[in-house]
């Protein structure tokens, strides 16, 4: 018989697998979307990383976030093209801001910063990250910091529709069922 512990595990381990499968699906199928503006993309994935970190924990929203990036980039074929790592660098950029405000939102409390806030910050942490990931490997030119501000509130509008998005979701699921 295994442990309450080594259930919980289990448990959590399969729900990383299903979301992380559903933040892929969406992230292969936003691949394909038209792009006005390069690296301007609605981030629709995200919600599922807003979603896994509200309702169950930081490390459950990183281990999907970077799976993501990882399994996702395998399928399009761009894993270690110039497309990998600005994906990873904003990713690794909008967790670590999802870290930061994770300190806000205290396990069991209302928390202190809502889904759109964080759907905010982690867009816009995205796109910095990709930018200055951009900037320093790919493109150091300062024609590039001309895009910046577009580049900006593009994210901040993705992130507002992204946490619009997650706080809905959130709203609708059923109350979450305690571990053993």
């Amino acid at each position: 018989m295994r442990s309450p512990t080594e259930m919980r595990a289990a448990r959590e381990d399969r729900l990383i697998a299903a979301f992380a499968a559903l933040a892929i699906a969406i992230h292969v199928l936003e691949a394909t979307f038209p792009s006005p503006v390069p690296g301007v993309k609605p981030g629709l994935a995200n919600v599922v990383t807003l979603i896994v970190l509200l309702r169950y924990s930081f490390g459950m929203a990183a281990a999907v976030s970077l799976m993501r990036v990882l399994v996702g980039s395998l399928i399009i074929g761009s894993f270690m093209s110039p497309t990998f790592w600005l994906s990873l660098s904003g990713a690794l950029s909008s967790l670590a801001i999802l870290a930061l405000a994770n300190q806000l939102n205290p396990t069991g409390q209302a928390p202190r910063i809502s889904a759109v806030g964080l759907g905010v910050l982690s867009a816009c942490a995205h796109m910095s990250g990709q930018f200055v990931a951009a900037w320093t490997l790919f493109i150091p030119h300062p024609g590039l910091g001309r895009l910046l501000p577009l580049l900006l509130c593009a994210a901040f509008v993705f992130g507002l529709a992204g946490g619009w998005v997650a706080q809905r979701v959130l709203a609708h699921l059923p109350p979450r069922a305690m571990d053993p």
